[in-house]
């Protein structure tokens, strides 16, 4: 066999022009199922690490269209926060609120939503104060007049420096409130950007000042277990139709969710791709066959010959399928290594996490391989099945 396979590649060097077009099927199918799995499996590690390692385990409980639709149906109280406690690895409920507020110091002013949240709000979510400190207990239950600040917001407010212990004004609805400034959060890694133009005071705050017994605008849910967040979405769903005897009454997600539905989508688009990249392995491969009954026909005085010499019909075929097979066999070594490259290239230009998926390398080099045996089978066995008598008479 292995005289066999240096037979070939010496053949493959008398016929330098051949042998490149034979290979180009198997190069390109070869490198576009590199290239695709690869680029494929580093969007979908992008998008995992654009959500960051924090609060993947946050389950979200919003409105799925209008606020008063909903609450017809179903009331974010604390008689459902006691149902949703109730559920299977579930860890915390936190209700949160927002308000339109406007944040004066001095004459700079800035208006956005106010998020009102709950004690170990900012903690399940794994945010980060980079001065001061969190909401105690107490703030929360006493509603104190305390607020944290988005670090790009406590920027625009106190451009001149630390604004931690110091005072702004809040205002909605031409009613204000002083508010001490008692930490700034750390910018955020990942797509929760939204936390760098965050206002954060206690919902103790807004319950007390503002609308007493209040309907939560929000609900988030820390599951137990990360693995568990499937589960806990499926039995939160079945909870709210049950109370409310209707289906997408709100609309249930979280991060790992989302990058689960992301990650199906890359991994369907990738197996479309790689089965039009798997046409041109085809392609290569009837182009292999081509060639090789061309070789065949060329050599029939060689076969001939060495048939004459004994040579059986199994040693003829033998020959010629790993010749067959070698070609694939360098097609595929040279594809694996062009889609390496140009993956590298494009993912680079797009500062994606370089990941390499070696068991589509694996796949593809071994298709192209069996391709190569498949397709030259037919070729190798009218070698094999030539009389050597005819053989000879040929030239």
């Amino acid at each position: 066999m292995f005289e066999d396979l240096f037979n070939a590649f010496s053949n493959f060097r008398r016929n330098k022009t051949r042998t490149i077009l034979s290979l180009l099927g198997i190069i390109i199918g070869v490198a576009s199922v590199i290239v695709i799995t690869t680029l494929g499996k580093s969007s979908s590690d992008s998008v995992r690490a654009s959500f960051g390692s924090i609060g993947l385990d946050i389950i979200s409980i919003m409105n799925n269209g209008p606020k008063h639709i909903r609450a017809r149906l179903l009331s974010y109280n604390e008689a459902f926060r006691e149902k949703l406690y109730a559920l299977p690895y579930v860890q915390n409920v936190f209700f949160t609120n927002t308000f339109p507020a406007t944040i004066t110091r001095g004459n700079i002013t800035v208006s956005m939503e106010a998020l009102c949240t709950e004690y170990g709000y900012s903690n399940a979510h794994g945010y980060k104060i980079q001065n001061g400190s969190d909401f105690s207990v107490t703030d929360h239950v006493l509603g104190t007049q305390k607020m944290i600040l988005g670090d790009k917001v406590a920027e625009v407010l106190f451009p001149d420096g630390n604004p931690v212990g110091r005072r702004v004004i809040l205002s909605r609805d031409s009613v204000l409130f002083g508010f001490d400034i008692i930490g700034i959060f750390a910018a955020p890694g990942g797509m929760d950007e939204t936390l760098s133009t965050t206002i954060m005071v206690p919902r103790g705050f807004y319950i007390k000042k503002m609308a007493p017994n209040p309907d939560a605008d929000t609900i988030q849910i820390k599951a137990a277990d990360a693995d568990m967040v499937a589960t806990v979405e499926t039995e939160i769903k079945q909870l709210v139709e049950k109370e409310t005897g209707s289906e997408n009454v709100v609309w249930i997600t979280s991060p790992l969710t989302m990058i689960a539905q992301i990650n199906a989508a890359y991994a369907e688009i990738s197996i479309m791709l790689s089965a039009v990249a798997g046409i041109s392995l085809l392609v290569g491969g009837i182009g292999i066959m081509n060639i090789m009954i061309v070789t065949v026909t060329e050599r029939k005085k060689e076969i001939g010959i060495r048939k004459a010499l004994g040579a059986t019909p199994k040693d003829i075929r033998n020959q010629f399928l790993v010749e067959s097979a070698a070609i694939t066999l360098a097609g595929g070594s040279i594809g694996i290594l062009l889609g390496i490259a140009i993956s590298a290239v494009i993912i680079y230009a797009r500062n994606l996490p370089f990941t390499i998926q070696w068991q589509a390398c694996v796949i593809s080099f071994a298709f192209s391989v069996c391709v190569g045996i498949f397709f030259g089978l037919n070729p190798a066995v009218r070698a094999a099945r030539l009389d050597p008598v005819d053989a000879l008479a040929s030239e």
